[in-house]
């Protein structure tokens, strides 16, 4: 039998945490979305995403939240 390993699952996923550092650097939503090649609704789908998980109500309260938690640095 295998053991499972004491692995954390991250809570972002990768362009979650993607788009929440750009975030901190003051970026758009129109800007991320052009760095990304993503459009600016799914930009903001994942930073709802983000804030749904967190529990949260804003996009300020979010990146707090995960410089808390360990998530994001700044």
């Amino acid at each position: 039998m295998k053991e499972r390993g004491t692995t954390k699952k991250p809570l972002l996923t990768n362009r979650e945490r993607e788009v929440f550092e750009l975030l901190v650097q003051d970026k758009t939503t129109k800007e991320i979305a052009r760095q990304l090649f993503i459009s600016e609704k799914t930009v903001r789908n994942h930073i709802s995403n983000v804030m749904q998980k967190l529990g949260v109500k804003g996009r300020s309260q979010a990146v707090v939240e995960l410089v808390r938690l360990g998530e994001l640095k700044i």
